[in-house]
């Protein structure tokens, strides 16, 4: 989808004055018959400032994750909505630091608990050992 206000070159917020401008100043014929189409009318303006609002989100959420499009996604329709990769509020590292820590602590609790049933069978084996020659001395 594409961002018409970017696209046009105006806030979200503009008033309708300000987007009639803004569309009559147009020279991309289908950006400006779809910028008609959209935000001309309050209804079809309301659901897509919605959609724009949680694509917004989305894009920003990229972002901070430090994920972008690839290079023959750029300028295109579909970057529409990306930002820049925000690596330094980028929150990545930290996250594959954590999921490392909890891989390597489930490994150790696996190790962990197939040499603890080992020693448990281990033991069990002694006492029934135990008890067989204290029964058959007894």
């Amino acid at each position: 989808m594409r961002d018409l206000y970017r696209r046009l070159g105006v806030p979200p917020d503009s008033d309708g004055e300000t987007l009639s401008r803004a569309i009559a100043a147009c020279e991309h014929r289908t950006l400006r018959r779809d910028a008609e189409a959209v935000l001309v009318e309050a209804e079809h303006r309301r659901e897509y400032d919605a959609l724009h609002a949680t694509l917004g989100d989305i894009g920003r959420l990229r972002s901070r994750l430090g994920l972008t499009h690839g290079a023959h996604w750029r300028d295109g329709l579909a970057d529409d909505f990306s930002a820049p990769a925000d690596l330094a509020g980028s929150h990545h590292e930290a996250l594959m630091r954590r999921l490392s820590q909890a891989a390597l602590a489930h490994d150790r609790w696996r190790r962990g608990r197939a040499l603890g049933l080992g020693l448990g069978l281990f033991l069990l084996g002694l006492l029934a050992g135990a008890a067989t020659c204290h029964w058959l001395l007894g």
